[in-house]
């Protein structure tokens, strides 16, 4: 393997010319240098899909985290060197010599290289996916860019993808086929991005002229240079760098979706707090917007470690849920943790509604629960990933928690939040998973009644602790039974746990219409529960007089011509009680309109 450090395009296109044609080349970029490693090697040994006889070895760059100590490029900076040079050394290995200097791409006027070019994004997978292409708008539009929603008007077409299941990188692989016939004489470039970019970087450059640029979640900043560079050297280009350092703490998203009434923010690999965070929801709010959900992987182990002049981190809810719980790493000390975040953030705007998704069951710390049983923006809804319910597939798994320090939380958050809404996540056939350990997760749905769940078969994923260590030995017929037997487990028990709801009244914020009824609004309570009732004018306020009384379809009419009643709108709380229930979904009458700060006090009857 020969290593080249380099600076400019023209060294590029000069290694690239005089470098046997079956190498693959892997190029580092060293972003506040501005240096290169370009690193040959063999495609037989880094290609996911080594090329057949009858095929030219595909030739692209690759920005990565990958480097070698051997053959470094010497640097000089005396003026003597201003061009590169190349020499053979005594093993006949070609070594180049320059200066760092301008690249060309890099050194383009950013806010001028998209113009009149216009982009075209597909969402798949999760809601991070949704931000992160929040941000990508934000990044494409600052380099002059234009974004349509027009497929056949793009000149790019971005896919920002998920690589959890097989199920989802088959999808994306069906697409890049259907979009393969698009790809005539130079238009459209084709990006695919996220986290299947990252894991399949090589794969997705060797698909037979697919895909163009290939671009992974901390780089996203360096999306525009790509497609400058993948241009100018009509080569296939991925950087899938990993950062710890990159939050994109600067950059305001763009909002996909303007008219929404929520909307997600990342605070990801501990993004500053001030002013990144504070700012970005104070901007939200102004927007109008009335409900934040803060996303991240395991979002609540956030640590703000940047030094403040004026704050000093108050050292609350740094500790584990319970003695139950441990770390695969080694605990890091100090810095500001999600529940100290999350009292900043719910005090921006009392009446905007703050959840959070993805976070990891071992940071509940006590500060944390209390803190959402106290505060009533923040949301009595808790996502708490179990994965399975017997302890020896979690220890498998590396989950760092027993099927005991599960139930031990689970009864801690429910004694500190009496109202609290629990959801979860749970893989069935996972590696080794017997009979018995499949009934062990059956029984732990059933004693917990989760109020919502996101259940999947195991897939096997390369480069994980599994795919090291385990065999994918349970059939593929047994995982699709042990999965419609965990499904129908759910349904049954988040069926009883829904009936509990109805007759109690709820402050729902309205998203929009329904898609299937227009008389209809939908909305979510406060747990998270999906309800709709019918577009009916209510009260313009309420007293605990009127919330307690029992509710049918005629009170509105019944109240008299003296209290004013006023039409709902996208965007409002309203006090709703649920009459009825499918087991996923209610419905309901709405009463009256609020706010949180009023259905507070009067859940309190401090009215």
């Amino acid at each position: 393997m020969t290593t080249f450090k380099f600076s400019n395009l023209h060294l590029i296109k000069s290694l690239t010319n005089r470098i046997n044609k079956s190498s693959l080349f892997h190029l580092t970029l060293f972003p506040n240098k501005f240096l290169f490693n370009l690193t040959c090697a063999y495609q037989k040994t880094l290609s996911t899909i080594p090329p057949s006889k009858s095929q030219k070895s595909k030739q692209y760059l690759v920005f990565d985290n990958k480097t070698s100590f051997k053959d470094f490029l010497k640097i000089t900076s005396t003026s003597k060197a201003q061009n590169d040079t190349y020499k053979n050394n005594n093993n006949n290995e070609l070594i180049g010599i320059g200066i760092v200097d301008q690249i060309p791409y890099l050194n383009n006027d950013i806010k001028t290289l998209g113009i009149n070019t216009k982009y075209f994004i597909e969402v798949y997978g999760c809601q991070m996916n949704v931000n992160d292409t929040e941000i990508l708008m934000s990044i494409m539009n600052s380099s002059g860019y234009q974004k349509t929603d027009r497929l056949e008007d793009a000149d790019i077409i971005f896919l920002v993808t998920c690589a959890i299941r097989d199920k989802a990188e088959n999808k994306i692989w069906h697409r890049l086929n259907v979009l393969k016939s698009m790809k005539k004489g130079q238009r459209p470039l084709i990006g695919v991005l996220g986290c299947m970019a990252e894991r399949l970087k090589t794969k997705l450059l060797d698909a037979d002229k697919m895909v163009d640029i290939v671009c992974g979640p901390d780089a996203y900043r360096s999306i525009p240079h790509l497609l400058s560079l993948a241009v100018q050297t009509s080569q296939g280009i991925a950087n899938v760098m990993l950062s710890a350092d990159e939050t994109y703490a600067d950059i305001m998203p763009v909002r996909l979706h303007q008219g929404n009434v929520s909307a997600s923010l990342s605070i990801e690999r501990s993004r500053p707090l001030y002013p990144s965070i504070i700012e970005e929801i104070k901007t939200l709010s102004n927007q109008g917007v009335k409900e934040v959900v803060l996303l991240g992987q395991n979002v609540n182990s956030y640590r703000d470690t940047t030094e403040y002049e004026f704050y000093k981190p108050l050292g609350i809810g740094d500790q584990l849920s319970n003695d139950g719980f441990k770390t695969i790493y080694r605990r890091k000390e100090g810095g500001i943790r999600f529940t100290e975040l999350l009292d900043h953030v719910s005090q921006i705007d009392p009446e905007m509604r703050i959840r959070f998704i993805s976070p990891h069951p071992k940071d509940f710390p006590k500060d944390l629960l209390k803190l959402i049983a106290e505060r009533p923006n923040i949301c009595n809804q808790i996502h708490l990933p179990i994965q399975s319910g017997n302890t020896k597939v979690l220890e498998r798994m590396r989950r760092g928690y027993s099927r005991e320090a599960y139930l031990d939380l689970i009864n801690t958050i429910r004694d500190i939040i009496p109202n609290v809404s629990i959801s979860t996540d749970i893989i069935t056939g996972f590696c080794g998973e017997t009979e018995e350990e499949h009934q062990d997760t059956i029984s732990l749905m059933e004693i917990v009644k989760f109020d919502m769940a996101y259940m999947f078969a195991y897939s096997m994923r390369e480069k994980t602790h599994a795919h090291r260590n385990y065999l994918d030995d349970v059939p593929g017929n047994v995982k699709t039974r042990r999965l419609n037997e965990i499904i129908q487990t759910f349904h049954i028990n988040a069926k009883i746990k829904l009936n509990t709801l109805l007759g109690i009244p709820q402050l729902v914020l309205v998203e929009g219409i329904s898609n299937r009824h227009n008389e209809r609004f939908r909305g979510r309570t406060d747990g998270g529960h999906k309800i709709y009732f019918n577009n009916i004018q209510i009260l313009e306020s309420i007293d605990n007089q009127i919330l307690n009384r029992s509710y049918n379809s005629q009170m509105l009419d019944n109240i008299g011509d003296n209290i004013q009643k006023i039409d709902v709108k996208i965007g409002d709380y309203v006090i709703v009680v649920p009459t009825s229930t499918t087991g996923a979904t209610l419905f309901g009458i709405p009463i009256a309109k609020s706010s949180i700060y009023q259905f507070s006090r009067l859940n309190y009857n401090e009215y």
